[in-house]
């Protein structure tokens, strides 16, 4: 036992002694201060670093695809340089017709997710709450739910008296699917015991789906928005290129038959940064709302 005592002293001292070496290594040549940027610690540097390098990969991968014309099964003969579109950037982010697209874009994406969201929420819970309107409301959301978006538009057009309404109308079907079939799922999974448990302390059905249904099913709720938002973002593209005046999709559409190739690209990464944003901001409010989902 003593033995045992004294080797696991021995190699507490060498840890320490050899922590001590690094540590010194480190403040002579600066690397304290290295770490230290990128955020202190293995997963943190790692997490930070990992995805840089991929980028800066797919970066080089891109330039010499191009650089070369290669013409196997994908042909890169007239895709532009990321070095051209970074040029295509620089010149369209001083106009102001990118910028007034971006917010064309992002107005509409807050319309319609919003009515989204109070929809597909409402009917989501009515569906997994109640089996007299699941039964009545079901049917048509496995019915219309598998339509793209991009069939819509004639409808749409017929539909709604502005061109603008139609729009926002497409991109709000996007969103409210996922959201209603996220929603539905959570409130089918509320446990049995729970809703018996506030009903045995005298909560009526309404009390039961406001205080025991609707805080569980938070999470799914969450991820449905989540879903939601990235497919309100398709949907808002197809309308913007086939009956939109402005918008980023309008401008995507517009560069290519303008033959302005730097440009299409500048406008897919700025649908993709936006989409990830906006999704990030959901999935960001999700952690503040229910901490214990993640």
């Amino acid at each position: 036992m003593i033995a045992s005592d004294r080797k696991q002293d021995r190699k507490t001292r060498e840890r320490d002694r050899y922590a001590k070496k690094k540590s010194s290594l480190a403040n002579k040549y600066g690397w304290d201060y290295m770490i230290r940027f990128l955020f202190i610690g293995k997963r943190s540097v790692r997490a930070f670093i990992i995805p840089l390098l991929s980028i800066v990969l797919g970066l080089l991968v891109w330039q010499w695809l191009t650089q070369t014309h290669a013409d196997v099964i994908l042909d890169f003969s007239n895709i532009p340089s990321p070095l051209h579109v970074y040029k295509s950037f620089l010149n369209v982010v001083v106009t102001n017709t990118y910028w007034k697209d971006i917010y064309w874009s992002l107005y509409r994406i807050a319309l319609a997710f919003t009515i989204g969201s109070l929809v597909g929420v409402s009917i989501g819970v009515a569906l997994g709450y109640s089996t007299v309107l699941r039964l009545i409301i079901a049917p048509y959301i496995e019915i219309m739910r598998p339509i793209p978006a991009i069939a819509w538009v004639p409808m749409a057009i017929l539909l709604w008296p502005t061109t603008e309404q139609s729009i926002v109308f497409i991109t709000f079907l996007g969103a409210v699917f996922p959201i209603v079939l996220n929603t539905w799922d959570g409130v089918k999974r509320v446990p049995v015991e729970l809703v018996k448990a506030a009903r045995s302390l005298g909560a009526n059905r309404i009390s039961v789906l406001f205080h025991v249904v609707v805080p569980y099913a938070i999470p799914n709720i969450t991820v449905g928005m989540a879903l939601g938002m990235g497919a309100a973002w398709f949907a808002l593209l197809a309308g913007e290129m086939i009956s939109g005046r402005y918008g980023i999709g309008y401008f995507t559409w517009e560069s290519y038959q303008l033959i302005q190739y730097g440009n299409i690209i500048v406008g897919m990464l700025t649908i993709g940064i936006l989409s990830s944003i906006t999704s990030g901001a959901i999935y960001l409010l999700k952690r503040k709302i229910v901490p214990w989902s993640e």
